[in-house]
Order: structure tokens, then C-alpha cells, then sequence
């Protein structure tokens, strides 16, 4: 079977049940529960992998005692599979809504700070021309987005692209930097000194990022930089509840990126500290499949997310 062909899979007759079953190995990785998931007998359900795999000449399961294992390749068609399957859902839900008179479903991800304004705005945005368009909204970290984007759980996200992983076939447009500052509660002492210094801030406590996340790490080493030992009194957590909660009954400082720290200043949550941290996260951006074909929903906040983009950064 020439492969090569980019409509290969209407010569090889490729099924949607063939689909089907590629992802059921994947969530099972045995051919009986595979068969059953799907009313089918393990005779058909082995013809069925047999003959897709006989259609690309290569092997995509490695039949083992105790199950199946994708090969490469095999991984390469449950993730075109999944992305196929749910971009035809996702056809469907369209039609639905057009038919009741809407205009169609989009899914966004985005990670923390550009969901403070930037996200928003454009939303709101789109609203004024669109009040029917019903918009997800998936806050998450980069690596969480990136999978459910390669999954084609998203139309697309707002968030970070990182060297490592597979990012073949995505495109990043970049928007901005993420430069981070010191909080401290309204009212703390430190808001009335104009002269800090890294040197006066090591030795307080600090609410801070787990080890392994990328602020922290760039938060020690901003220490380390200026030879100093990164604060030792300090408590590990990402929940803003948590950290709201302790810098209210505390005199605790708290790093975080400057647009979410102007946000919660707006709702007179927390001050930033006067001093100017060495410190920034990388750069985010867009990403989106460069082969997945926009919805005119999803393609109108896009260009909104861009616009606002423009006005802010």
C-alpha cells in the first residue's frame, strides 16, 4: 500500500471500528478486553489489527504473554486515531448546536497568567459579536495542555512549548515574557521600604512553588546568582487558596508572575512587594496543530486572543 499517498486511507478502506479498536488496545492493552469492549469476538478484533497493520507494512502491536504493547508506530496511529475520533465528535456537537440556533463549541487551554486578562479580554471580546459561541475554558500546566492539544482535545492553548516531547507539527506564535515579583499581605512592614534587596528578603519566610516546578527553580537559583543560600523557611504549595490563606495570617512573602500578582493587587488580595526580582519564567505563546483546520468559532477567538495580545504586551 503506497503510504505515501496522503489519502492513503481511502484506497485501504480504513474503518472507523479499526479506529476504534487501536485505542481500546491502547486503554486495555489486551485483545480479549479490547473485543469485548467493542461486541466484537478476538478472531475479528486480530483480523482487524492484522489487516491495518498488513495496509502500512509495518507492526504496530508487539504480542506479548501478558498482552500487547504498541510499537512506535503503533503509537503514532492511536494518537492519529484519537485525534481523528474526536475531531469527529466534535463535528457532531457542531451540528447539534448549529441546528438549536448556536454557533458552534471551542476549547482553549491555558495556563495561569494569560487566564488573568489576557484570555479574558478576549473573550469578552468575542462575546460582543458571538454571544452564542460556547467557549471551554482548561487551565492547566504547559505539559498537561500540550498532551491534551496532541490528542486533539483542544482547539488550541495559551501556554509554554518545551524542547522536550514530541512538538512535531505544532505551531508557537509567541507573546510574551513572564517576569515575576515578590506579594506580601496589605498592610505588611516591608511595603514602606524602597531600598530592598535580595539580601533582605533570603532569610524571610516564603510561600514558593514545589521543587521540580520551573518557577522554583529559577526562584533558588536568583539567590544562588547573587551568592546568597535561597530561603530555607518556606512552604511548598501552588493553591492559591492556601497561599491567600497564609499571606492573610502571615507576614510570609510569595513569588509568582507579575499579571497574576496585579490581579489579585486589583482585588486588594495581596501588595507587591518594591522590589525588582531577577527572576522570569519563559516566554508563552499560542500553539495550535498546523494541520487541524480551525472552526470559524474557534478561529474568530484566535484572532481575538492575538488583538488583545497586541493592546496588552
Amino acid at each position: 500500500m503506497d503510504t505515501t499517498n496522503p489519502n492513503w486511507f481511502l484506497k485501504a478502506r480504513l474503518k472507523t471500528r479499526q479506529l476504534l479498536l487501536l485505542i481500546a488496545l491502547d486503554d486495555y492493552r489486551n485483545i480479549h478486553r479490547a473485543a469485548d469492549e467493542l461486541h466484537m469476538t478476538q478472531p475479528a478484533a486480530s483480523k482487524q489489527i492484522k489487516d491495518l497493520e498488513e495496509m502500512l507494512d509495518v507492526k504496530l502491536f508487539e504480542r506479548l504473554p501478558r498482552g500487547m504493547e504498541p510499537t512506535i508506530y503503533g503509537e503514532t496511529m492511536i494518537r492519529h486515531a484519537r485525534m481523528a475520533l474526536t475531531s469527529l465528535a466534535l463535528a457532531h456537537d457542531d451540528i447539534v448546536t448549529l441546528k438549536a440556533g448556536l454557533t458552534g463549541q471551542v476549547e482553549v487551554g491555558v495556563i495561569m497568567t494569560p487566564a488573568m486578562a489576557l484570555l479574558p479580554r478576549a473573550i469578552a471580546r468575542v462575546k460582543e459579536s458571538a454571544p452564542l459561541l460556547r467557549i471551554g475554558v482548561q487551565l492547566e500546566t504547559s505539559n498537561l495542555l500540550l498532551d491534551k492539544l496532541q490528542h486533539g482535545m483542544l482547539d488550541f492553548m495559551i501556554g509554554r512549548i518545551f524542547d522536550t516531547g514530541d512538538t512535531s507539527g505544532l505551531i508557537y506564535e509567541e507573546l510574551t515574557e513572564e517576569p515575576a515579583c515578590a506579594v506580601v499581605r496589605p498592610g505588611h512592614p516591608l511595603l514602606e521600604r524602597r531600598d530592598l534587596k535580595l539580601a533582605d528578603i533570603a532569610p524571610l519566610p516564603w510561600i514558593v512553588p514545589p521543587h521540580g516546578s520551573i518557577l522554583r527553580y529559577r526562584f533558588d537559583m536568583m539567590f544562588r546568582r547573587a551568592s546568597l543560600e535561597p530561603p530555607a523557611n518556606v512552604v511548598d504549595t501552588t493553591a492559591m487558596l492556601m497561599i491567600t490563606a497564609l499571606l492573610q495570617q502571615t507576614d510570609s512573602l510569595h513569588v509568582m508572575p507579575i499579571e497574576v500578582a496585579q490581579y489579585y493587587a486589583s482585588l486588594n488580595v495581596m501588595r507587591i512587594l518594591p522590589i525588582e526580582l531577577p527572576c522570569k519564567m519563559d516566554a508563552f505563546g499560542i500553539i495550535r496543530h498546523q494541520d487541524h483546520l480551525l472552526s470559524p468559532g474557534a478561529d474568530l477567538l484566535l484572532r481575538a486572543v492575538r488583538a488583545a495580545a497586541k493592546e496588552m504586551y
